[in-house]
């Protein structure tokens, strides 16, 4: 029992539930299962975007670059759709995930092969996308009218009870599950985190599968460019403009450590959940907006202790068993 608490996602899903409880005692509906379908459904973009930077994080990097990454995907489907609207769906589907490997690739090489830190890689390319969004639509926006039905309607449509949204999200998570649990490359990306040199040593090229995690990132914000283009019918230059932070949020909230190695799928998952109930939840008890950023930075400070600690705290034990056996 003791081993099964001291896993960070139990206490992010208890605090869930608590919060989910404290917001019912206001808004008794909130509760309601067709009401937090609905809430997961909102939050699927979020969630799914997660999973990307988490791979990312985890192996020592961040990409600030995906929402923009996002943008630019976003927008080119969008004039695609416009322009040729028999086009099938997964067909631009598919494009939407090479254009965001393009530019997630991109990212990767500066850092493979250049060796210039994520940070700064990111942060330049975050406005060189959202730049050649500008460029590539002439500053003029899509909007629904000129988007096919199947295009708005794909995400919408619903199976067994469920929006295909939501079985999109799942279908990413159990993906990301297999590839951190199931895989050597999702070894690597925690051993690179833990301690890059020895994964040198344990014949891992860390440059390498840094660069894949990229790629892996930018094909997430590819998708997650034409979900939300469908789902918020508008593409323009300032679509998800500074989303960025709410993605980092949902990572550091979950409990992935921004020193690498240390995270997991269900952690990247809440943390979004969790910014997702907040974000549903504060207008319909009226709290003000401006209250929701303060939550969520709370959240994101108590986060960042509560892993600052732990990994003290492995360090201590550590430390006593080499002293025991010295």
């Amino acid at each position: 029992m003791k081993a099964f608490l001291k896993h960070r996602e139990i206490w992010l899903l208890a605090a869930i539930v608590v919060l989910i409880g404290l917001i019912s005692t206001r808004f008794p509906a909130f509760a309601d299962p067709g009401n937090l379908r609905q809430v997961f459904n909102d939050t699927s973009i979020l969630m799914i975007l997660a999973l990307g930077q988490m791979v990312v994080i985890l192996t020592r990097s961040i990409d600030l670059s995906m929402a923009s990454n996002l943008c630019f995907t976003g927008m080119v489907v969008a004039m695609m759709n416009a322009a040729h609207p028999a086009i099938p769906i997964p067909l631009l589907i598919v494009i939407a995930l090479l254009v965001g490997l393009v530019l997630g690739a991109i990212n990767g090489l500066l850092v493979w092969r250049l060796n210039i830190p994520s940070i700064v890689v990111t942060l330049g390319t975050l406005t060189i996308y959202r730049g050649a969004t500008f460029v590539l639509s002439g500053g003029a926006w899509v909007n629904a009218d000129k988007m096919s039905p199947d295009f708005i309607g794909f995400q919408r449509a619903a199976f067994l009870g469920i929006p295909v949204l939501s079985w999109i999200a799942i279908l990413v998570i159990a993906l990301f599950f297999v590839l951190m649990t199931r895989t050597a490359l999702g070894r690597s990306i925690y051993a690179i985190g833990v301690n890059p040199t020895a994964s040198v040593y344990a014949g891992i090229d860390v440059g390498r599968t840094k660069f894949i995690v990229f790629c892996i990132s930018g094909m997430i914000g590819g998708l997650s460019g034409y979900l939300w283009i469908s789902r918020y019918v508008i593409a323009s230059v300032e679509v998800a403009n500074g989303y960025e932070l709410n993605i980092i949020a949902a990572c550091v909230i979950g409990g992935i450590s921004i020193a690498g190695g240390i995270g997991s799928v269900g952690g990247a998952v809440l943390g979004a959940l969790f910014l997702g109930i907040i974000s549903n939840a504060l207008p319909v008890i009226n709290i003000s907006p401006f209250w929701q950023m303060a939550i969520s930075g709370s959240a994101i400070i108590l986060a960042v202790v509560l892993n600052a600690r732990g990994e003290r705290q492995q360090g201590r034990i550590i430390l006593r068993k080499v002293e025991a056996v010295t």
